[in-house]
């Protein structure tokens, strides 16, 4: 599998699961950062199988001094979202709504689960996301669940390989919210890029 930035007249680097690194130049991270002042929070993403209810991929949408979106070995093939090592820039409520309905198909749902968090902490998991580099695939959960554990409040969270492990533990924080996320596309995830793509595109 393999994550792309496109950008018509600036072809960018090639992200592969096998944590190759990836850097987004400077002036078009510059151009996509989105900012949202509102609130601080973090969003664990939890792709399940909808059949054995297996954990498939895990991920952590950040709010802090900018949106961004962690996605470790992830495969998000779309044309607006800058990436540095696993870290997509520039998410707006609209772009983080196509990366979850990427996921969701005949197959797979897609569970949110939402915490409120003060500003430093926002900004500390920011900062940890930017210094983590490139995660080889299968290594998801494993990289989300260590960044958690490092912040306030978090310690309950476990090291864990199991995004539902990681999951379970997320959802004994205070104040979580969760939502489930489902659509029944087809399970071939290139019909959905593609569809995305050309939404973006207009």
């Amino acid at each position: 599998m393999q994550r792309r930035f496109f950008l018509v007249g600036a072809p960018l680097a090639l992200s592969a699961c096998a944590a190759q690194q990836v850097w987004a130049p400077d002036d078009i991270v510059a151009r996509a950062i989105f900012r949202d002042p509102d609130n601080s929070y973090l969003t664990l993403y939890t792709m399940k199988n909808n059949g054995s209810g297996n954990g498939a991929h895990s991920s952590l949408l950040i709010n802090a001094s900018q949106r961004v979106l962690f996605d470790p070995a992830g495969s998000f093939v779309q044309n607006r979202m800058p990436e540095r090592n696993d870290v997509l820039f520039g998410v707006t409520p609209e772009l983080e709504q196509f990366y979850v309905s990427f996921h969701a198909r005949v197959t797979y749902h897609v569970i949110g689960q939402t915490v409120q968090v003060a500003p430093e902490i926002a900004e500390r998991a920011l900062q940890l996301a930017l210094a983590n580099g490139p995660v080889p695939q299968a290594h998801c959960a494993r990289a989300t669940s260590r960044l958690l554990r490092q912040l306030s409040g978090f310690a309950g969270i476990r090291q864990t390989w199991s995004p539902n492990r990681l999951s379970d533990d997320f959802a004994t924080l205070p104040g979580v919210e969760t939502h489930a996320y489902r659509e029944d596309d087809a399970d071939d995830k290139s019909i959905a890029a593609a569809r995305i793509n050309a939404a973006l595109s207009e």
